[in-house]
């Protein structure tokens, strides 16, 4: 075919070149028809019968031996790096736990390193089966390239699972609000954070937004102040009504009655001064001197620190917040420990409900006058 298409070339192609395509194509068509003719059937069954099959039969049943330990091999590396991880995973948990770790730190610690030691046993794995893991790690790499490009939201939850854990805008225990999620922090994973509300329902909420969104913390500080709001009727007598709430305010021993300063942070660094005490036996021999007078000095700052904090002014009070259409609203205020703040807050509610009645003072409905003109 080669031949006859060189045949029909335009006389435009040069003689010579013509002639040399013409010599390669006759070379190419002699080496095929050569190599058809010696593959016949009977020199195809002659090879076949002169082929040492039982060296066939040994060459497959070595590697299909060798293959099926390598699988018996790659199961038994499996179970036993997983039991080895699992051993791992519990025993970092208890030194975490004696050493007294932060719970947000110790479950993204605990969760990364197990995911971590996961992927390094499935590396290890497919090394054993006999593939090259060298080019799977290029291969993984190349994939986590596209895959991290693909989930960037994913690696934005992990950045944001870490800048969590170093800023500590909230930790595992605590009541936040994000967005409209309100419940106790649970979990600090890697992606996520787990929060359980007072209904015990379970929210899964990413670290992403975590991070970069407006989180109000309920129990980052040690007091916080009650508001109530309380109606009484036209006519009736305000300091009356005042001396009343306040008269339960001060027999509520959970109420804050005097001034205090917001000293967690001060608290704070002072343990974190106590815990550098304990030191190591050669750090007390050598440094000793020089421990005691920093220890000296980081007190007295902590000191002025403390005394310099600015203090709240925890009085309650009773005043007048609106005139209503039907009654005058009355604003009540006063400070106690976040603990004890939603207990404080419905039994005040209980107690004025119960008290001003029984000092001539009403709680209104509201009501509407109408004027009829007569026609």
């Amino acid at each position: 075919m080669l031949t006859n298409f060189l045949a029909q070339v335009p006389n435009v192609v040069p003689d010579a070149v013509q002639d040399t395509l013409m010599k390669t194509a006759n070379n190419v068509k002699a080496v095929a028809d050569s190599a058809l003719q010696q593959m016949t059937p009977d020199k195809l069954s002659q090879e076949l019968k002169e082929m040492d099959w039982n060296n066939v039969i040994q060459t497959v049943s070595t590697q299909a031996v060798n293959f099926v330990i390598r699988i018996v091999a790659a199961i038994a590396v499996f179970y036993i790096g997983k039991f080895i991880i699992n051993r791992l995973h519990a025993l970092l948990r208890k030194i975490l736990i004696r050493r007294d770790v932060d719970k947000s730190l110790s479950t993204f610690l605990l969760s990364f390193l197990k995911i971590s030691l996961l992927f390094l046993l499935i590396v290890t794995v497919i090394g054993v089966l006999g593939i090259e893991t060298s080019s799977f790690i290029d291969i993984f790499a190349s994939a986590g390239v596209a895959i991290g490009m693909a989930l960037s939201g994913t690696l934005q939850n992990f950045a944001g699972g870490v800048l969590i854990l170093l800023l500590k805008p909230y930790k595992v225990g605590d009541y936040i609000m994000f967005g409209e999620f309100k419940g106790h922090v649970k979990e600090i994973q890697i992606f996520h954070t787990v929060i359980t509300t007072y209904n015990n329902e379970r929210i899964i909420i990413p670290n992403g937004g975590l991070s970069t969104g407006t989180i109000n913390n309920f129990t980052a500080e040690n007091h916080h102040r009650i508001e109530w709001r309380v109606s009484i009727a036209y006519g009736d007598d305000v300091n009356k009504a005042r001396e009343v709430i306040l008269a339960i305010l001060k027999n509520d021993k959970r109420i804050v009655k005097k001034h205090f300063a917001d000293d967690a942070p001060v608290l704070e660094a002072i343990q974190q001064s106590t815990d550098k005490k304990k030191r190591k036996w050669w750090q007390r021999i050598f440094c000793k001197k020089i421990k005691e007078k920093v220890e000296t000095w980081s007190e007295q700052q902590q000191e002025v620190i403390k005394q310099r904090q600015p203090k709240k002014d925890c009085t309650p009070y009773v005043a007048v917040e609106q005139l209503g259409d039907s009654s005058v609203v009355l604003i009540v205020r006063a400070w106690a420990k976040t603990s004890d703040y939603w207990n404080v807050l419905y039994d005040t509610y209980e107690a004025i409900y119960k008290q001003l009645p029984l000092n001539g003072l009403h709680f209104p409905f509201p009501q509407m006058d109408v004027n009829l003109k007569k026609i």
